[in-house]
Protein backbone atom coordinates (compact mmCIF):
# COMPACT_ATOMS: atom_id res chain seq x y z
CA UNK A 1 0.00 0.00 0.00
CA UNK A 2 1.06 3.57 -0.74
CA UNK A 3 1.83 5.81 2.10
CA UNK A 4 0.07 9.26 0.98
CA UNK A 5 2.80 12.18 0.94
CA UNK A 6 1.18 15.71 2.57
CA UNK A 7 1.87 19.17 1.48
CA UNK A 8 5.06 20.24 3.84
CA UNK A 9 4.14 22.24 7.09
CA UNK A 10 5.14 25.15 7.71
CA UNK A 11 8.29 25.39 10.51
CA UNK A 12 6.94 28.82 11.58
CA UNK A 13 3.44 27.19 13.28
CA UNK A 14 3.07 24.75 15.37
CA UNK A 15 1.25 20.80 14.23
CA UNK A 16 -2.12 21.29 13.89
CA UNK A 17 -4.98 18.56 13.98
CA UNK A 18 -4.63 17.83 10.35
CA UNK A 19 -1.02 17.19 11.12
CA UNK A 20 -1.41 14.71 14.03
CA UNK A 21 -4.37 12.67 12.17
CA UNK A 22 -2.26 12.45 9.09
CA UNK A 23 1.06 11.10 11.75
CA UNK A 24 -2.20 8.18 13.07
CA UNK A 25 -2.96 7.43 9.29
CA UNK A 26 0.72 6.77 8.59
CA UNK A 27 0.75 4.39 11.71
CA UNK A 28 -2.39 2.63 11.03
CA UNK A 29 -0.79 1.59 7.38
CA UNK A 30 1.92 0.37 8.97
CA UNK A 31 -0.02 -1.87 11.38
CA UNK A 32 -1.52 -2.91 7.99
CA UNK A 33 1.75 -3.82 6.93
CA UNK A 34 2.80 -6.11 9.81
CA UNK A 35 4.61 -3.34 11.99
CA UNK A 36 4.15 -3.23 15.43
CA UNK A 37 3.07 0.62 14.94
CA UNK A 38 1.90 2.24 18.20
CA UNK A 39 -0.96 4.61 18.71
CA UNK A 40 0.36 8.21 18.05
CA UNK A 41 -0.33 8.90 21.89
CA UNK A 42 2.12 6.65 22.90
CA UNK A 43 4.88 7.79 20.47
CA UNK A 44 4.18 11.18 22.08
CA UNK A 45 5.05 10.01 25.65
CA UNK A 46 7.95 8.26 23.87
CA UNK A 47 9.29 11.13 22.33
CA UNK A 48 8.27 13.59 25.41
CA UNK A 49 10.87 10.73 27.37
CA UNK A 50 13.55 11.18 24.88
CA UNK A 51 13.84 14.45 25.52
CA UNK A 52 14.27 14.49 28.67
CA UNK A 53 16.74 11.94 28.61
CA UNK A 54 20.46 13.61 29.61
CA UNK A 55 22.26 12.11 26.88
CA UNK A 56 20.85 12.07 23.21
CA UNK A 57 19.58 9.13 21.94
CA UNK A 58 20.03 8.36 18.15
CA UNK A 59 17.36 7.72 15.65
CA UNK A 60 18.74 4.51 14.92
CA UNK A 61 18.64 3.41 18.21
CA UNK A 62 14.92 4.68 18.76
CA UNK A 63 13.09 3.77 16.08
CA UNK A 64 13.82 -0.08 16.42
CA UNK A 65 12.24 0.21 20.14
CA UNK A 66 9.05 2.62 18.98
CA UNK A 67 7.85 0.55 16.05
CA UNK A 68 9.27 -3.24 17.49
CA UNK A 69 10.89 -3.99 14.53
CA UNK A 70 15.33 -4.39 13.05
CA UNK A 71 14.14 -2.73 9.80
CA UNK A 72 15.59 1.08 9.23
CA UNK A 73 13.13 3.53 9.03
CA UNK A 74 14.39 3.22 4.73
CA UNK A 75 11.84 0.28 5.17
CA UNK A 76 9.27 0.93 7.23
CA UNK A 77 8.88 4.17 4.81
CA UNK A 78 10.35 2.91 1.34
CA UNK A 79 8.70 6.11 -0.26
CA UNK A 80 11.51 8.77 -0.11
CA UNK A 81 9.11 11.87 0.30
CA UNK A 82 6.90 9.89 2.73
CA UNK A 83 9.11 9.09 4.79
CA UNK A 84 10.70 13.10 4.53
CA UNK A 85 7.20 14.30 5.65
CA UNK A 86 7.06 12.21 8.74
CA UNK A 87 10.82 12.50 10.24
CA UNK A 88 10.21 16.51 9.85
CA UNK A 89 6.64 16.10 11.52
CA UNK A 90 8.43 14.27 13.90
CA UNK A 91 11.25 17.11 14.56
CA UNK A 92 8.33 19.56 14.69
CA UNK A 93 6.60 18.05 17.43
CA UNK A 94 10.28 17.13 19.08
CA UNK A 95 10.97 20.97 19.43
CA UNK A 96 7.88 21.70 20.19
CA UNK A 97 7.73 19.65 23.42
CA UNK A 98 11.41 20.10 24.08
CA UNK A 99 10.32 24.18 24.14
CA UNK A 100 7.64 23.82 26.02
CA UNK A 101 9.75 22.15 28.41
CA UNK A 102 11.77 24.52 29.15
CA UNK A 103 9.25 27.74 29.20
CA UNK A 104 8.77 28.89 32.48
CA UNK A 105 5.31 28.85 33.19
CA UNK A 106 3.46 29.01 36.39
CA UNK A 107 0.52 26.73 35.35
CA UNK A 108 -0.78 24.21 32.61
CA UNK A 109 -3.25 26.53 31.34
CA UNK A 110 -0.49 28.74 29.75
CA UNK A 111 -0.70 28.44 26.13
CA UNK A 112 3.38 28.19 26.46
CA UNK A 113 2.89 24.94 28.76
CA UNK A 114 3.41 21.46 27.47
CA UNK A 115 -0.17 19.58 26.27
CA UNK A 116 0.07 16.42 25.77
CA UNK A 117 -1.42 15.68 22.40
CA UNK A 118 -3.59 12.72 24.37
CA UNK A 119 -7.23 11.41 23.09
CA UNK A 120 -10.04 10.88 25.75
CA UNK A 121 -11.49 7.72 23.97
CA UNK A 122 -13.35 6.45 26.04
CA UNK A 123 -15.29 9.44 26.30
CA UNK A 124 -15.12 10.24 22.46
CA UNK A 125 -16.74 6.62 21.80
CA UNK A 126 -19.36 7.30 24.27
CA UNK A 127 -21.00 10.29 22.53
CA UNK A 128 -21.20 8.18 19.53
CA UNK A 129 -24.72 6.65 18.79
CA UNK A 130 -24.89 2.69 19.45
CA UNK A 131 -24.72 1.83 15.63
CA UNK A 132 -21.88 4.22 15.13
CA UNK A 133 -20.04 3.43 18.34
CA UNK A 134 -20.07 -0.66 17.65
CA UNK A 135 -19.13 0.03 13.71
CA UNK A 136 -16.08 1.94 15.46
CA UNK A 137 -15.43 -0.88 17.90
CA UNK A 138 -16.10 -3.38 15.60
CA UNK A 139 -18.54 -4.88 16.83
CA UNK A 140 -21.47 -6.67 15.11
CA UNK A 141 -24.68 -5.11 16.82
CA UNK A 142 -25.54 -2.81 19.11
CA UNK A 143 -25.80 -4.57 21.99
CA UNK A 144 -25.81 -2.45 24.85
CA UNK A 145 -24.00 -4.83 27.24
CA UNK A 146 -21.26 -5.62 24.70
CA UNK A 147 -20.66 -1.92 24.01
CA UNK A 148 -20.45 -1.15 27.66
CA UNK A 149 -17.99 -3.91 28.32
CA UNK A 150 -15.86 -2.42 24.92
CA UNK A 151 -15.53 0.57 26.37
CA UNK A 152 -14.18 -0.48 29.77
CA UNK A 153 -11.45 -2.21 27.91
CA UNK A 154 -10.24 0.74 25.84
CA UNK A 155 -7.17 3.01 27.06
CA UNK A 156 -7.57 4.97 30.31
CA UNK A 157 -6.92 8.60 29.67
CA UNK A 158 -3.05 9.17 29.35
CA UNK A 159 -2.72 5.33 29.42
CA UNK A 160 -0.52 5.28 26.41
CA UNK A 161 1.17 8.04 26.41
CA UNK A 162 2.37 7.33 29.95
CA UNK A 163 3.05 3.35 28.59
CA UNK A 164 5.31 5.39 25.94
CA UNK A 165 6.94 7.05 28.34
CA UNK A 166 8.28 4.10 30.32
CA UNK A 167 9.24 2.56 27.79
CA UNK A 168 12.44 4.89 27.16
CA UNK A 169 12.90 4.67 30.69
CA UNK A 170 13.10 0.76 30.70
CA UNK A 171 14.53 0.87 27.89
CA UNK A 172 17.68 3.02 28.95
CA UNK A 173 17.53 3.14 32.77
CA UNK A 174 20.99 4.53 32.66
CA UNK A 175 19.19 7.33 31.31
CA UNK A 176 17.35 8.36 34.87
CA UNK A 177 20.24 7.79 37.47
CA UNK A 178 21.60 10.38 39.31
CA UNK A 179 25.18 10.54 40.95
CA UNK A 180 25.12 9.13 44.38
CA UNK A 181 25.98 13.10 45.10
CA UNK A 182 22.89 14.45 43.66
CA UNK A 183 20.13 12.94 46.37
CA UNK A 184 17.83 15.91 46.08
CA UNK A 185 17.76 15.49 41.91
CA UNK A 186 18.21 11.62 42.41
CA UNK A 187 14.61 11.81 44.87
CA UNK A 188 12.88 13.99 42.47
CA UNK A 189 13.54 12.35 39.57
CA UNK A 190 12.22 8.71 41.44
CA UNK A 191 9.33 11.15 42.30
CA UNK A 192 8.75 12.23 38.99
CA UNK A 193 8.69 8.92 37.74
CA UNK A 194 6.11 7.50 40.14
CA UNK A 195 3.67 10.40 39.09
CA UNK A 196 4.02 9.16 35.15
CA UNK A 197 4.01 5.46 35.65
CA UNK A 198 1.08 5.69 38.01
CA UNK A 199 -0.97 6.50 34.51
CA UNK A 200 -0.07 3.63 33.46
CA UNK A 201 -2.56 1.72 35.55
CA UNK A 202 -6.27 1.35 34.44
CA UNK A 203 -8.67 4.23 35.46
CA UNK A 204 -10.74 2.27 38.23
CA UNK A 205 -12.63 5.17 39.67
CA UNK A 206 -16.19 6.24 39.42
CA UNK A 207 -16.97 8.53 36.30
CA UNK A 208 -16.88 11.87 37.17
CA UNK A 209 -15.60 13.99 34.52
CA UNK A 210 -14.54 14.19 30.84
CA UNK A 211 -11.36 15.37 29.04
CA UNK A 212 -12.99 15.50 25.25
CA UNK A 213 -14.55 18.26 23.54
CA UNK A 214 -16.73 17.58 20.35
CA UNK A 215 -16.34 19.69 16.95
CA UNK A 216 -19.88 21.93 18.65
CA UNK A 217 -17.53 22.17 21.88
CA UNK A 218 -20.31 20.17 23.68
CA UNK A 219 -18.09 18.10 26.71
CA UNK A 220 -18.23 14.73 26.10
CA UNK A 221 -19.89 12.26 28.38
CA UNK A 222 -17.84 11.45 31.83
CA UNK A 223 -15.46 8.47 31.54
CA UNK A 224 -13.04 9.22 34.46
CA UNK A 225 -12.54 9.73 38.00
CA UNK A 226 -11.81 13.02 38.48
CA UNK A 227 -8.95 11.56 40.46
CA UNK A 228 -7.14 10.54 36.99
CA UNK A 229 -7.12 13.76 35.74
CA UNK A 230 -6.01 15.63 38.84
CA UNK A 231 -3.14 12.74 38.51
CA UNK A 232 -2.69 13.46 34.50
CA UNK A 233 -1.85 17.36 35.53
CA UNK A 234 0.72 15.83 38.27
CA UNK A 235 2.46 13.26 35.41
CA UNK A 236 2.45 16.42 32.97
CA UNK A 237 4.12 18.83 35.93
CA UNK A 238 6.25 15.31 36.32
CA UNK A 239 7.72 15.66 33.18
CA UNK A 240 8.82 19.33 33.49
CA UNK A 241 11.58 18.40 36.46
CA UNK A 242 12.45 15.33 34.53
CA UNK A 243 13.75 17.48 31.99
CA UNK A 244 15.18 20.00 34.60
CA UNK A 245 17.19 17.21 36.25
CA UNK A 246 18.25 16.00 32.73
CA UNK A 247 19.67 19.50 31.79
CA UNK A 248 20.88 19.88 35.47
CA UNK A 249 22.87 16.45 35.10
CA UNK A 250 23.72 17.22 31.75
CA UNK A 251 24.96 14.10 29.28
CA UNK A 252 26.24 11.29 31.05
CA UNK A 253 30.03 10.66 31.22
CA UNK A 254 31.41 7.18 29.96
CA UNK A 255 33.85 5.36 32.47
CA UNK A 256 36.65 3.95 31.31
CA UNK A 257 37.52 0.73 32.33
CA UNK A 258 41.10 -1.09 31.83
CA UNK A 259 41.04 -5.05 32.37
CA UNK A 260 45.03 -4.52 33.38
CA UNK A 261 46.17 -2.36 36.07
CA UNK A 262 48.02 1.03 35.06
CA UNK A 263 51.65 0.83 34.85
CA UNK A 264 52.96 3.37 37.29
CA UNK A 265 54.25 6.76 35.52
CA UNK A 266 58.33 6.21 36.59
CA UNK A 267 57.47 2.02 35.38
CA UNK A 268 58.88 0.44 32.41
CA UNK A 269 56.95 1.12 29.59
CA UNK A 270 54.29 -2.57 28.81
CA UNK A 271 55.43 -1.80 25.05
CA UNK A 272 58.56 -2.74 25.38
CA UNK A 273 60.23 0.94 23.97
CA UNK A 274 62.81 0.82 27.24
CA UNK A 275 61.50 4.51 28.10
CA UNK A 276 59.57 4.85 31.09
CA UNK A 277 55.94 4.88 30.70
CA UNK A 278 55.57 8.61 31.48
CA UNK A 279 57.71 9.54 28.33
CA UNK A 280 55.68 6.85 26.08
CA UNK A 281 52.53 5.41 26.02
CA UNK A 282 51.36 7.26 29.26
CA UNK A 283 52.08 11.07 27.92
CA UNK A 284 48.43 11.63 27.09
CA UNK A 285 47.96 10.23 30.99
Amino acid sequence: MTLPAPAAPSPASALQPEDFDQLDAWLDTLREQGVEAPQWELCEGFMAALVCCRSPVAPAAYWPVLFESDKPLEELFPDAAVRAQFEALWAQRWQEIATALDAEVQNLDDERAYCPQVLDVRSAMAQLEPKERAEALGLPDADEAALAEALTQLPSFAQLWALGFMLVVESWPDEWLAPSREKDIASTIDDALGNVAALCEDDEGPLEVSAYVGDDGEEGPPSMSADRLESFGEAVWAVYDLRAAGLALGPRVAQVRHDQPQPGRNDACPCGSGKKFKKCHGVAS
